[in-house]
């Protein structure tokens, strides 16, 4: 259970500075990234609020969520594809050094999302738990500490 509340946890803090970052950002291919990481972020802070029960488990916003993060998560690679830069951009370089690596993470990631379960609060835990260790683990080796 503290497992789930640790991922929980760093699931809302990416979506609350995902948010705060993108301000002022010029490339439009940067922007699209950008935009397409907060609706994942924006998603998973409301299950992520489901499971641990500051909102109620409301299964048609479940799903909602879901699909957004399966689709933003197939989306990946093609808004990544362009290596656009803007001083703002999170995105190391590391992307376009490992593409297949990045490429297999979004995928993952996308399996993930489609395997979230919100038959119940716990369901719901147990299952964001996964999702949180792809953008866990993606964040860490893709993206820029800040």
């Amino acid at each position: 259970m503290n497992r789930t509340k640790h991922a929980l946890t760093i699931l809302t803090i990416c979506a609350a500075t995902a948010a705060l970052a993108h301000g002022g950002v010029k490339d439009p291919d940067v922007k699209a990234r950008m935009d397409a990481m907060s609706a994942i972020g924006k998603a998973t802070q409301t299950l992520g609020d489901m499971a641990r029960g500051k909102i109620p488990l409301h299964q048609a916003k479940a799903r909602m969520a879901r699909d957004t993060l399966s689709l933003n998560a197939a989306k990946i690679p093609d808004l990544f594809e362009n290596p656009a830069t803007d001083p703002k951009s999170e995105a190391l370089p590391a992307i376009w050094e490992d593409w297949s690596d990045f490429a297999g993470r979004a995928e993952t990631m996308e399996q993930a999302a489609l395997a979230l379960d919100f038959t119940d609060r716990g369901t719901l835990s147990t299952t964001m738990r996964d999702l949180g260790a792809t953008c866990g683990g993606c964040h860490k080796r893709y993206r820029i500490d800040k």
